[in-house]
């Protein structure tokens, strides 16, 4: 169902976290309507235990009907229709947050949940549990807490993923080309430096699926294959005593010296120098 919502003549754009690249806090009580906006380049987890009213992403309106958790990416435009007052939490994170994670199967989990705008769940006791820990575990001040919240939000997305009833989105095409590639992307097997080889795993084109990157991620098709295989780089540095030489053979280097550029342009420093330093 599309908003009847006037849109504003300038779109606003809000920041929320400002400085951090995490925040978790309760859903503000005294919210009931907002005008449609985007946010700074952050992607927003909405749980509501309480409330009705609308909610609208992109021009299609959801009814609030809790318990139910609403997904929004940076790119995309929301606003809220609320006659009750709401309870819940919201959870904020940027792209810095994942930068900063090696932990694999916490960006397949954020990239699983985020091609569902709008997710209905049966467990809500667990939901509602696990988000008063990341709350009362958040302190912006620390940073050696950082483990913790790592693991609470898996857990998060994992309950919400396993109990959760999504409704897919209706641009579903294009987000499901995004999610497609990340999935390959995870199959280490087919690991390989090209954006060619992955759209023709996915009987599409370079073009096609760089758009779907750009739409879904606002990112080209090459640099989240980058991204991907920087953060394979960093784990096997980290993680494994396997040389320099094996790790540039693992993701599809021609060279060694093709790697050792390609790692220093990404990371500002040398493979050997990363797993000195950290």
């Amino acid at each position: 169902m599309k908003s009847q919502f006037t849109m504003p003549t300038v779109l606003k754009i809000k920041d929320k976290i400002h400085q951090r690249s995490i925040k978790i806090a309760p859903f503000k009580k005294d919210i009931r309507k907002t005008l449609p906006h985007k946010h700074n380049s952050y992607f927003e987890i909405i749980y509501l235990s309480e409330g009705t009213g609308f909610h609208s992403i992109d021009s299609i309106k959801y009814q609030v009907q809790p318990p139910v958790v609403y997904t929004v990416r940076k790119e995309q435009v929301h606003h809220w229709e609320l006659e009750s007052e709401p309870e819940g939490y919201v959870l904020i994170l940027k792209k810095e947050f994942l930068d900063n994670s090696l932990d694999k199967q916490l960006k397949d989990l954020l990239a699983n949940i985020s091609a569902f705008p709008s997710i209905c769940l049966a467990d809500p006791l667990s939901i509602t549990q696990l988000f008063k820990m990341l709350t009362d575990e958040y302190d912006p001040e620390q940073s050696n807490n950082t483990p913790v919240i790592e693991g609470l939000l898996k857990a998060l997305l994992a309950k919400i993923l396993q109990t959760g009833k999504p409704l897919p989105s209706a641009k579903g095409k294009k987000d499901n080309l995004f999610q497609e590639f990340q999935q390959l992307l995870t199959q280490d097997k087919l690991l390989k430096n090209s954006v060619a080889f992955y759209a023709f795993h996915l009987n599409t084109s370079p073009q096609n699926l760089n758009a779907a990157c750009r739409k879904s991620a606002g990112q080209p098709a090459a640099q989240v294959l980058a991204e991907f295989i920087i953060n394979e780089a960093k784990r096997l540095l980290l993680y494994t005593d396997m040389a320099v030489s094996e790790i540039s053979n693992v993701l599809d280097f021609k060279d060694d010296s093709h790697f050792i550029k390609y790692f220093k342009r990404h990371c500002g420093q040398t493979p050997n120098a990363f797993r000195v330093l950290v």
